[in-house]
C-alpha cells in the first residue's frame, strides 16, 4: 500500500511555518563526543515529525543547545506523514519518522536531496503500549488474535470470552470497549498494525497502514492526544509510546507461551531480530521487524523511529548544523538522555557505530 495516496492535506499544512533560518556555523565542532565541547555552531535548524519522539527530541534539544548555545533546534510533533511531507517539500531539514520512506517517497527524496541518497537512521527504539483504562482491572494480559478483534470491533465488551480466557484470575466487567485510535497519518500506526496484521491470525483484516482504517472508537490526534482520551474515558484502550503512557494501565502481551510487559528490555531484544531492508542505500538504514517472534522476554510490538536527512545539501551550514545534530542524537549521551526522558532503549555501540557511518557522509 502507498503510504503517500493515503495522507491527509492538512498534515503539510501543519508544518508549513517552519522555515529554515540559518546563520554562519563552524564546520570543525560536530559535538562528535556527545556534545560536551564548545562549539562555533550556529543557527536555526527545524525538523518536523512522529509525535513519538517528542519527549526524546526535547531531552536532545537541552543537550545539544547547552554545548551549542548559539544553535536553536526547533521540532514540531505532526505526526510521521506530516514530517516526512514536509522534508520532501523542503520545509525542514529533517524529518522523524516511524516508518521509512517507502519507494515513491525515495523518488521524491532524490530530487529534494540535490540527486543524492537520503540518510534515514534509526535513532530511537521504543514499546509501542497497548494502554487502557479499566478500573479494578491492574494486569490485564491479551493476546494478538484478542487484541486484533477488540481494534477491529468485532470483540465489544471487556468480559468477552476470549478477554476472559487471556485473564482467568480477573474480574472483567460486563461494560462495553472503546477503541482509541490514531487520527492523523501515524507511523506508531503503521507499526500497530502491522504487527495485528502479522500476528493476528485473521482478527485484524484491514492490513498495515498509516490511517487509520476501521470506522466506529474514539479518534485523537497525535501520541498526546490517544493517551488522554484513554485517560479521560473508562473502559477504553488504545495505542501509544509507551514513554508517554503514564500512569495507565499497559497490556501484557502473549508472545509464544508467556505474557511480555512492554519494558524498553524487552524492546530492545527484537532489534536482535530485525533485518535490514534490502535494495536501498547504504544510509538508508529501514529495518524489518519480526513481529511473529516466540522467543522469551521480546516485546514485538515496537517503532524502530527514524531521523530523515538529506546526503547533500545545497547550503554546507545546513549540511554542518544537520550532521552534527544527528551526530549528538545517536551519541551514547544522547541515546542516554533519551532513555532517561523518554524510556527508549539506547542504541548498541555496534549500531551506533554502523548509523554513524551514514551520517558522515552528510555534505
Amino acid at each position: 500500500m502507498n503510504r503517500k495516496s493515503m495522507r491527509k492535506a492538512a498534515a503539510l499544512g501543519a508544518g508549513a511555518a517552519l522555515v529554515f533560518g540559518l546563520s554562519a556555523c563552524g564546520a570543525e565542532n560536530e559535538a562528535g563526543d556527545g556534545g560536551e565541547s564548545s562549539s562555533d555552531l550556529s543557527g536555526t535548524l527545524n525538523g518536523a515529525g512522529a509525535s513519538s519522539q517528542q519527549a526524546a527530541v526535547s531531552a536532545w534539544q537541552q543537550g545539544f543547545q547547552t554545548a551549542n548555545s548559539d544553535v536553536t533546534v526547533n521540532y514540531d510533533p505532526i505526526g510521521s506523514g506530516g514530517g516526512r511531507e514536509q522534508f520532501l517539500e523542503g520545509g525542514t531539514s529533517f524529518a522523524g519518522s516511524d516508518a521509512y520512506l517507502d519507494d515513491d517517497e525515495l523518488t521524491q527524496a532524490k530530487e529534494r536531496c540535490n540527486d543524492s541518497d537520503v540518510v534515514s537512521i534509526p535513532v530511537y527504539v521504543s514499546p509501542i503500549a497497548v494502554i487502557y483504562n479499566l478500573p479494578g482491572v491492574e494486569d490485564l494480559q491479551l493476546s494478538p488474535q484478542t487484541i486484533g478483534a477488540i481494534f477491529e470491533g468485532t470483540i465489544t465488551t471487556w468480559n468477552d470470552p476470549a478477554i476472559a480466557e487471556d485473564n482467568p484470575d480477573a474480574e472483567l466487567p460486563d461494560s462495553p470497549i472503546t477503541p482509541v485510535h490514531r487520527s492523523d497519518d501515524s507511523g506508531t500506526t503503521e507499526n500497530f498494525t502491522e504487527y495485528l496484521e502479522a500476528t493476528s491470525e485473521g482478527s485484524w483484516t484491514a492490513g498495515a497502514v498509516e490511517t487509520w482504517p476501521i470506522q466506529g472508537g474514539e479518534a485523537a490526534n497525535g501520541t498526546s492526544g490517544v493517551v488522554a482520551a484513554v485517560e479521560s474515558g473508562e473502559g477504553t484502550i488504545g495505542y501509544a509510546d509507551a514513554s508517554q503512557a503514564g500512569d495507565l494501565g499497559k497490556v501484557a502481551v502473549k508472545v509464544g507461551e508467556e505474557y511480555v510487559a512492554p519494558t524498553e528490555e524487552a524492546a530492545a531484544r527484537v532489534l536482535d531480530t530485525a533485518e535490514q531492508v534490502e535494495g536501498r542505500a547504504e544510509t538508508d538504514i529501514a529495518l524489518h521487524i519480526d513481529r511473529t517472534t516466540t522467543e522469551s522476554g521480546v516485546y514485538p510490538i515496537v517503532l524502530a523511529s527514524y531521523q530523515i536527512a538529506c546526503q547533500t545539501y545545497e547550503d554546507s551550514a545546513e549540511a554542518e548544523l544537520v550532521k552534527a545534530w544527528l551526530t549528538y542524537v545517536v551519541s551514547e549521551d544522547g541515546q542516554q538522555a533519551a532513555a532517561e526522558s523518554a524510556g527508549s532503549a539506547p542504541l548498541s555501540d555496534d549500531f551506533r557505530e554502523k548509523v554513524q557511518a551514514a551520517i558522515d557522509t552528510i555534505s
